[in-house]
């Protein structure tokens, strides 16, 4: 494949403007088609067979050992025969790069079938027995092929394809291929191509297949074939508007198609469809549709697997395809099937950072999950993805663990929410975008599923496809992802506490969300609203020591969680928002639980305590009165047996009696996630809620 240098130098403006379509991309089919015409460019040139081909079908075979097996034939007397010559009938060579137009190969991906080439790919490592038998098909099933006869009767070359069925009827010749490739082998399974060549001249040289027209033509032939007659059709075609070029032609109803999308066999049914008119929905001419077939290969290097589906990341440039705009994208495309790390969300990020282009970058995002053989789902397609939204967003997570004083204490009390290196979510990732690109992101908060087992309404890939193309996420499906995913963590053997650094990165990514430059949250329940807010966290700011000193004073815990809550939407007093007091209840709720299971733990080393006797999923509207009345008593026993004159976390405590024991919970309007997901935030925060340590014997230091 050319280099952009190289493709850049090849063709200029009029060349290149000659095979670019003269009409908007303004579809997937209209991508496909672009992405075609830049492979072949790309690959095999301009000319009347390029298109048919594929060059990328063998790739792994060039210039590997024994990788290409040529049955040699001299066709220049009356009587055609093997050659005799100082190569011989049978030649095993190499497979090189000079040799991919020559060998003309057009793959066939069928599980059972020979290529359309008379150049045929054996499977990987295939015995001696299996190659003779593959070579020997070259005369006996390709030559005698209904459309290649068919060429024969009308090509002038067709004597040759003659020839060769002739040959085919001879079992001296067979047997004598079938020794040839055994003995050039010597007993050794390989991976080959299998192909001939063929001599027409006496005084000449022996032909490749690319080098004889009525092959070629035959090659054509056979491909063409299969558009029109997959799935037991007939013939599936029909004059019509070209939906690629627009122009009235001839029409196919049963072409491949790189993201199997347009496929006669769908999840879906349609009673009564008949495949013979299949043409008249989906009508794409013969040369479009080659051209889209050949985009296979940069179709699949912008897409990644995940959650058991494959999502498609296909960059584009808007409008009208230029010259200049095809050389970028063949740059892009170019890089993205040389480097395996990236995903196209970064590898377009890695381009065009930091250069300033005449052309609007968009991205077609979908996701094709397969259910059975042959059969798949396409969902959450759009046109208009852009590199904005995953970007933004990795950028927006990054600034919320590493800036925002949730996360980082500049007093001498740790900061409300946990960080910790070891979780990526709660740390500055220079990775983010991979992890939001691939899906990543939400796999590590959102509820955990067998991939195996995948299913088309997996929250995680509906959350993916809306980062990608600037959609909203319903709140509502987030919160019960989180739930979903702490109450697995708190059953899960193998993690020994609450897990309070999954909730942190679910918080995290919460934020992130919302910030108002993405607003990726939605929903239709005016109580949810507030959870959609960007908070209004302060950026967190390095303060000296004589600083925080000055400012110390009164309660540091009771103004932290003060500032917390007031700076934190879904929780600070809303008299239009009055879900907030119950979700604020459910939190303090939390911290009181998170306080006392601390205390317990490393004053009273106690191996059980609060958090273990009130998991996640035990918190509900008619529960949350009697654990906030026993959560209270115990606190108020440990304030009882220390004799403190003070009531311990009475900062917590005085807020959860006016929020939870004096109104009564029975009444509460909100919903189980929501409740339940505040509160394990509230369990978070009451355990990392203590004085900073490292904070404090900083100061210790400054001050000696």
């Amino acid at each position: 494949m050319l280099s952009p240098e190289e493709f850049r130098e090849e063709y200029d403006d009029e060349e290149l403007a000659a095979e670019l379509p003269d009409s908007p991309i303004s579809s997937l089919r209209s991508i496909q088609y672009l992405y075609g015409k830049l492979y072949t460019l790309g690959t095999l040139g301009g000319g009347q067979y390029a298109p048919y081909l594929t060059p990328d079908a063998a790739g792994d075979l060039t210039d590997t050992d024994d990788s290409l097996i040529v049955v040699r034939m001299d066709a220049s007397s009356d009587e055609p025969s093997l050659a005799d010559d100082d190569q011989g009938p049978v030649w095993v060579t190499r497979y090189s790069e000079d040799l991919v137009q020559n060998v003309a190969h057009c793959k066939y991906p069928a599980a059972r079938g020979i290529d359309h080439s008379i150049t045929h790919q054996a499977g990987q490592n295939s015995d001696p027995e299996k190659l003779a038998r593959y070579s020997k098909e070259r005369l006996t099933k390709w030559a005698v092929d209904d459309e290649v006869q068919d060429v024969a009767d009308e090509h002038d070359d067709g004597w040759i394809i003659d020839a060769l069925a002739a040959l085919g009827d001879d079992e001296d010749i067979l047997e004598s291929i079938d020794s040839g490739v055994t003995d050039a082998l010597g007993g050794e399974s390989t991976t080959a191509l299998l192909t001939v060549q063929v001599k027409t001249e006496p005084d000449g040289d022996f032909r490749w297949p690319g080098e004889i027209d009525g092959f070629m033509e035959a090659m054509r032939r056979r491909k063409l074939s299969k558009l029109v007659t997959k799935n037991k059709a007939d013939d599936s075609s029909g004059e019509a508007t070209d939906l690629v070029t627009g122009d009235g032609t001839r029409t196919v109803g049963t072409a491949e198609d790189p993201q199997n999308y347009f496929l006669g066999k769908q999840l879906e049914k349609f009673p009564g469809l008949d495949i013979e008119e299949a043409w008249r929905s989906h009508p794409i001419s013969e040369d479009a549709a080659i051209t889209v077939m050949n985009a296979e290969t940069f179709v699949d290097e912008c897409s990644y697997r995940t959650f058991g589906a494959k999502v498609y990341y296909l960059p584009y440039f808007q409008g009208v395809p230029t010259p200049d705009g095809a050389r970028e994208l063949y740059g892009l495309l170019y890089h993205a099937t040389n480097d395996d790390d990236m995903t196209p969300v970064e590898r377009a990020y890695q381009e065009f950072q930091n250069r300033d282009i005449d052309y609007e970058l968009r991205f077609y995002v979908s996701a094709v999950m397969p259910h059975q053989m042959s059969r798949y789902d396409v969902y959450g397609e759009t046109m208009n993805g852009r590199l904005l939204y995953p970007k933004t967003l990795a950028v927006e997570h990054n600034n919320v663990v590493g800036k925002a004083t949730a996360f980082n204490s500049k007093t001498d009390r740790t900061a409300p929410i946990p960080t910790h290196g070891n979780w990526a979510l709660l740390t500055g990732d220079d990775r983010r975008l991979h992890a939001v690109s691939t899906g990543w992101y939400f796999g590590e908060t959102f509820a955990e599923r067998d991939d195996d087992e995948a299913a088309a309404d997996d929250p995680r890939i509906d959350a993916l496809i809306a980062v990608l193309s600037g959609d909203s996420i319903a709140v509502e499906t987030v919160l019960e992802e989180y739930v979903d995913r702490i109450d697995t963590d708190e059953n899960d053997e193998n993690v020994e506490s609450f897990p309070s650094f999954r909730v942190a990165s679910q918080f995290a990514q919460l934020c992130a969300l919302a910030t108002d430059e993405l607003d990726l949250l939605s929903t239709d329940d005016p109580g949810r609203e507030p959870i959609t807010k960007e908070p209004n966290y302060e950026e967190y700011s390095m303060e000296t020591a004589a600083q925080i000193l000055a400012t110390d004073g009164g309660n540091p815990a009771a103004e932290k969680l003060e500032t917390f809550i007031e700076d934190t939407p879904a929780l600070a007093h809303d008299p239009e928002a009055p879900l907030n007091d119950q979700r604020r209840g459910a939190f303090l709720l939390g911290v009181l639980i998170g306080e006392v299971g601390g205390y317990q733990n490393y004053s009273e080393e106690r191996s059980t305590t609060l958090i273990d006797q009130y998991p996640v999923k035990s918190i509900t509207r008619t529960r949350i009165k009697k654990v906030t009345q026993e959560a209270i008593g115990k606190t108020i026993t440990y304030t009882r047996n220390e004799d403190r004159t003070i009531t311990l976390f009475e900062h917590v405590v005085e807020r959860l009696r006016e929020t939870i024991l004096r109104p009564d919970p029975d009444e509460w309007e909100i919903e189980t996630d929501d409740l339940r997901f505040y509160y394990a935030l509230g369990v978070t925060y009451g355990m990392n809620d203590h004085p900073d340590w490292d904070q404090t014997e900083t100061d210790t230091e400054e001050e000696h």
